[in-house]
C-alpha cells in the first residue's frame, strides 16, 4: 500500500544540473550584453584606438579599450555578420535560465559558425556599406574572401543562391526553426482568413446553373407564344374575303361575351380554324414545356362580328395582347405623300434685266437640256409601308417602348415614320433602339431623331430600291427659278422628296466634309453647276483651289475664273492673302459711296451709270462681282502652309460676306488639326455627308448621326442661324453634263484673269522694269541709304515699316542700277557715289525724275 501511494503522487523532476545551467546561463547573458555594448558604441564611436585604429585619443567605448579593440576585430574578421553573434548568445543565456539543456552542442556550434560565415559572405556580396564606418567591409576579411573565391567560379548569382542555402542550413543546426513548421502556420493562418476564396468556383456554377436553367423557360416560352402568334397571322391572312385593313379592324374590336356556338361559325371562319389546327398542333409540345414558365393553353375568342381568332390566354405576356398592342400602334398610320411639281422647260426665267448690265449683254445661260432628265419614279405600295411600320412597332413593343405611329412619310432615299411616344417614354429610350431595329428590319443604317415643330420621332429607315437624284430635278424646280440670288445653290432633296435650295450669299460661308464616296466631290461640283446657271461672268468670279489636281479641272478657261485653277498650296495661299486685301479695298470703296454690302453698292453704279454720272474718265461704273473661293481639300493647304492659310481663311471668314467674298472649303480629314476650332468658329453653315466615326461627325456639325448615313450624296446640312441639321440627298451629277455646260461658257467668251492674285510679293513690285521707280517708296529708301552710308533691309524694314520681301526687292533693285554694292554675307551694302549723285539730282529737280 505504502508503495502505491508513493507511486500516484506527481514527482516534480528536476535536473540534476541545474544550477549548472543557471551560471552558465548568466555567463552567457553577461557576454552577449558586453559584446552587445561593444559593437553597438563602435557604430557610434568608430574612431576609438584600437589594435588596427592609430588613433590618440581617449576610448569612449561603453565596454572600455577591451570592448574596442574585440569590436574592430569582430568588424574587420567578418563585417556586419557581427551583430549576429549576441543576438545568439542572448538566446542561449534564455534557453539555460529555463534549465533547457542544449542538445547536440557541437552540431549547434557548426551551425553557428555556419550561419555567420554565410551572412557574412552575403553581406559581402551585396555591397551594402556600413552607415559608422566606411573603412569596414560589409562581410569582413573573412566573408570577402569567402564571396570572392564563389563568385569567381559560380558568379555573383550562383554564389548568392549557394550562400543562401547553407546559411538557411546553418539556421536550421543552429537552431530549433523549421521551415515546414512556418509553412503550416502561415498555411492555417491564410486558411482562415481566405476561406470564402475556395468557395467562389462553387457559388459561380450554382449560379450558373440558374440562369442557364431561366434562359432555358424563357427561350420555350417565347417558342411557344411565336408559334401560336405565327399560326393566327397565317389564319388571318388565308381569308378572301376581308382586305388587309378589314381584318385590322375587324381584329382590333373588343371581343363579346357569351359561348361559342357551332351556327355562328361561316364558311370563312370554318377554313380559317381549320387552317390554323395545324400550327396549333405544332406549337402544343413548346407551350407544355413553358407552361412552368407562366405559359397559358390557347383558347378561342369569339368577336363581335362572329369571326373566331386563336390565341394564348396569359398574363399579360399573351400573343393576342402583344398583337393588339402592335395593330394599335400603327392602326392610326397614314402614308403622306408630296405633291409632284411640274418641271420647267427650255431657259429659266431670271435674265430678264439683261439689258440692264454693262458687259456680256449676249452670254447666255446654259439650257435645261444640258441635265440628264430624271427617270419615273417608282413609289412603294402602301401595303409595303403598312408592313415595314408593323415590324417597326413590334420591335418597339419587344423592349416597351410604346407609343403610335402617327406618319408614314416615304422619300426617295429613306422613308420617315413618324412615331410618338406614349407618356412616360423617354426620349433616350427611343434612340438607344437603332442598333435593335437595323437587325429586325434588315437595314444599312437607321438614324432617329427630333422631328420640330411635333411631338414626333423621326425613325429614317433606307428604302429597299434608292432613288438617285438628278440636278435637273432641283434647278428646274420652282424653289430654284423663282430664288432672286446669284448665288442660289441646288443641294437636292429632303427626305419627304422636297427639292431643297440654299442661298450662299446668306450662309455666307461653307464647311463640307466627308469620307471618301460620300459625295463630297459631287456636291462641290453641283455647287458650282448650280451658280453657273444662275451667274453671268461679270456677276460672280470663281478662285478654284484645287491641292489634288484632280477635282476641278474640268471647269479650267471658264470665263467665270479669275484665275487659272490654282494647285500649288504656296500660290493658294498668295491667293487667299489677295482676297484679304481685295475685302479691305471693297470695304473703303463700300465707305466712300456710303452702302454698306455689294448689293446696296451694285445698286447705286446701276442708278449712276442711267443717270449718265461716270467716273473721272467719262466711262460707266463696273459693279463688283461675287468672289467664290473654293478649296476643294483644305487638310493638304494646312499641312503646307497652316498657319498662314488659317490667318487669312479667319479674316475672310469674320468680314467678307459684306463685300461678296465667300469661301467654300472641303475636307475628307474633319480632324480638329485641319478644322481648327477658329474657322470652325467662323463657318455657321455646314455639310457632313458620311463619316467614320462619331468623333468626326461631332468635330464638323457638333453631334452625332453623321456616321449614320448611307453615303453617295446623304447628307446633313446645318443652315445658318439655327441649330436644327437638315437631312438632304444630293444631286448626281457626272461628268459629261460638265463637260455640256463648261464647253457652252467657253464658247461665249475667254477668262480675263487677274494677275495679281497668285503673284508673289517680289513680282507684285514690278522687278521686270529696269527702273524700278514704281515702287512709291523707292526714292526715300534711296535717301535712307545715303543718310546712313549703308543698305541693309533691317533698316529699311524699321524705317519705312515695310516687310523683309519688299525691302530685299527694293535693294535688288538698287544693285541692278549701280547704286550700292554687291551683298557680303550678312554685312550691309556699301553705298556707291551714283546713289549720291542721283539723290543730289532729286534735290535739285524738285523729286524723282519721271
Amino acid at each position: 500500500m505504502a508503495t502505491t501511494e508513493f507511486e500516484e503522487k506527481p514527482r516534480v523532476i528536476t535536473p540534476r544540473n541545474s544550477r549548472r545551467n543557471e551560471i552558465v546561463a548568466i555567463l552567457l547573458f553577461a557576454v552577449g550584453l558586453l559584446l552587445t555594448l561593444c559593437l553597438v558604441s563602435a557604430a557610434f564611436y568608430p574612431s576609438d584606438p584600437s589594435w588596427n585604429s592609430a588613433s590618440q585619443g581617449v576610448t569612449r567605448n561603453w565596454a572600455g579599450s577591451i570592448g574596442a579593440n574585440v569590436a574592430a576585430l569582430l568588424f574587420q574578421a567578418i563585417g556586419i555578420a557581427a551583430y549576429l553573434l549576441p543576438v545568439l548568445l542572448l538566446g542561449a543565456a534564455w534557453r539555460r535560465f529555463r534549465t533547457r539543456s542544449i542538445r547536440a552542442p557541437f552540431f549547434r556550434l557548426l551551425g553557428l559558425l555556419i550561419l555567420t560565415l554565410s551572412a557574412a559572405a552575403l553581406l559581402s556580396i551585396s555591397g551594402l556599406q556600413p552607415l559608422f564606418d566606411s573603412s569596414v567591409q560589409p562581410g569582413g576579411l573573412v566573408g570577402t574572401l569567402i564571396s570572392r573565391g564563389l563568385a569567381s567560379g559560380l558568379n555573383t548569382v550562383g554564389a548568392t543562391i549557394l550562400l543562401i542555402a547553407i546559411a538557411a542550413t546553418g539556421l536550421l543546426l543552429a537552431t530549433n526553426f523549421s521551415f515546414v513548421d512556418l509553412y503550416q502556420k502561415l498555411a492555417t493562418l491564410f486558411a482562415e482568413r481566405f476561406a470564402f476564396v475556395g468557395k467562389l468556383p462553387e457559388r459561380y456554377r450554382a449560379w450558373r446553373e440558374v440562369r442557364r436553367e431561366e434562359a432555358r423557360l424563357r427561350k420555350e416560352k417565347r417558342a411557344a407564344l411565336k408559334a401560336e402568334h405565327l399560326a393566327a397571322r397565317a389564319a388571318m391572312k388565308s381569308s378572301p374575303e376581308l382586305s388587309p385593313e378589314q381584318r385590322i379592324a375587324q381584329f382590333m374590336e373588343p371581343p363579346a361575351a357569351g359561348t361559342l356556338g357551332a351556327e355562328t361559325i361561316n364558311r370563312g371562319e370554318a377554313r380559317l380554324v381549320q387552317q390554323a389546327q395545324p400550327a396549333e398542333a405544332s406549337a402544343e409540345p413548346a407551350r407544355a414545356a413553358a407552361a412552368g414558365a407562366g405559359a397559358q393553353t390557347a383558347t378561342v375568342v369569339e368577336g363581335r362580328s362572329g369571326r373566331r381568332s386563336i390565341f394564348p390566354r396569359g398574363n399579360g405576356n399573351s400573343a393576342v395582347e402583344e398583337e393588339e398592342n402592335v395593330e394599335e400602334m400603327v392602326k392610326g398610320a397614314s402614308v403622306l405623300r408630296p405633291k409632284g411639281e411640274a418641271p420647267a422647260t427650255g431657259k429659266l426665267p431670271f435674265d430678264a434685266d439683261r439689258s440692264k448690265r454693262v458687259s456680256y449683254t449676249d452670254y447666255s445661260m446654259p439650257p435645261l437640256e444640258f441635265l440628264n432628265e430624271a427617270p419615273p419614279h417608282s413609289e412603294q405600295a402602301d401595303t409595303e409601308l403598312l408592313s415595314l411600320a408593323t415590324r417597326l412597332a413590334e420591335k418597339c413593343k419587344e423592349f416597351n417602348v410604346t407609343g403610335q405611329i402617327k406618319h408614314i412619310c416615304p422619300g426617295p432615299v429613306v422613308t420617315t415614320y413618324e412615331f410618338k411616344p406614349d407618356p412616360g417614354v423617354k426620349y433616350s429610350r427611343v434612340v438607344s433602339l437603332v442598333d435593335d431595329l437595323c437587325l429586325a428590319l434588315k437595314a444599312e443604317s437607321i438614324r432617329i431623331d427630333r422631328m420640330p415643330g411635333k411631338p414626333h420621332v423621326g425613325i429614317e429607315v433606307p428604302n429597299p430600291r434608292r432613288e438617285t437624284i438628278f440636278l435637273r430635278e432641283v434647278i428646274e424646280s420652282r424653289a430654284f427659278r423663282e430664288s432672286s440670288s446669284k448665288l442660289t445653290i441646288a443641294l437636292g432633296k429632303t427626305i419627304d422628296g422636297l427639292n431643297y435650295v440654299a442661298d450662299l450669299a446668306k450662309m455666307p460661308h461653307l464647311l463640307i466634309a466627308g469620307t471618301t464616296g460620300a459625295g463630297k466631290s459631287v456636291g462641290v461640283n453641283a455647287l458650282i453647276v448650280s451658280i453657273l446657271y444662275r451667274a453671268r461672268p461679270d456677276e460672280v468670279k470663281f478662285i478654284l483651289i484645287d491641292p489634288k489636281r484632280l477635282e476641278l479641272g474640268l471647269y479650267a478657261d471658264i470665263p467665270h475664273l479669275a484665275t487659272p485653277i490654282i494647285t500649288d498650296p504656296k500660290v493658294a495661299s498668295r491667293s487667299l492673302k489677295w482676297a484679304v486685301k481685295e475685302m479691305e479695298q471693297r470695304y473703303k470703296d463700300l465707305a466712300g459711296w456710303g452702302v454698306r454690302n455689294i448689293d446696296g453698292y451694285n445698286t447705286e453704279i446701276m442708278r449712276r451709270n442711267l443717270v449718265k454720272e461716270y467716273d473721272d474718265k467719262g466711262e460707266p461704273h463696273k459693279p463688283l462681282p461675287y468672289i467664290v473661293i473654293i478649296i476643294d481639300e483644305l487638310a493638304d493647304l494646312m499641312m503646307t502652309s497652316g498657319r498662314e492659310v488659317e490667318e487669312s481663311i479667319t479674316r475672310l471668314a469674320q468680314m467678307a460676306r459684306a463685300v461678296g467674298i465667300h469661301l467654300v472649303l472641303a475636307t475628307q480629314r474633319p480632324s480638329v488639326d485641319v478644322i481648327t476650332g477658329l474657322i470652325k468658329a467662323n463657318f455657321p453653315s455646314r455639310i457632313s455627308f458620311r463619316v467614320s466615326s462619331k468623333v468626326d461627325s461631332r468635330t464638323i456639325i457638333d453631334t452625332n448621326g453623321a456616321e449614320h448615313l448611307l453615303g453617295r450624296g446623304d447628307m446633313l446640312f446645318l443652315p445658318p442661324g439655327t441649330s436644327r441639321l437638315i437631312r438632304v440627298h444630293g444631286a448626281y451629277i457626272d461628268e459629261t453634263e460638265i463637260g455640256r455646260i463648261v464647253a457652252h461658257a467657253k464658247a461665249q467668251g475667254n477668262p480675263e484673269y487677274n494677275e495679281s492674285i497668285t503673284q508673289s510679293e517680289e513680282e507684285a513690285l514690278g522687278l521686270e522694269d529696269s527702273g524700278g521707280e514704281h515702287d512709291e517708296l523707292f526714292e526715300e529708301a534711296l535717301r535712307i541709304c545715303v543718310e546712313m552710308k549703308r543698305a541693309s533691309t533691317s533698316v529699311l524694314q524699321r524705317r519705312l515699316r515695310i516687310g523683309y520681301g519688299r525691302a530685299a526687292a527694293i535693294l535688288d533693285i538698287m544693285e541692278r542700277e549701280g547704286l550700292i554694292g554687291q551683298a557680303d554675307g550678312s554685312r550691309p551694302r556699301p553705298v556707291l557715289g551714283r546713289a549720291y549723285e542721283m539723290v543730289a539730282q532729286w534735290d535739285e529737280g524738285g523729286g524723282e525724275e519721271e
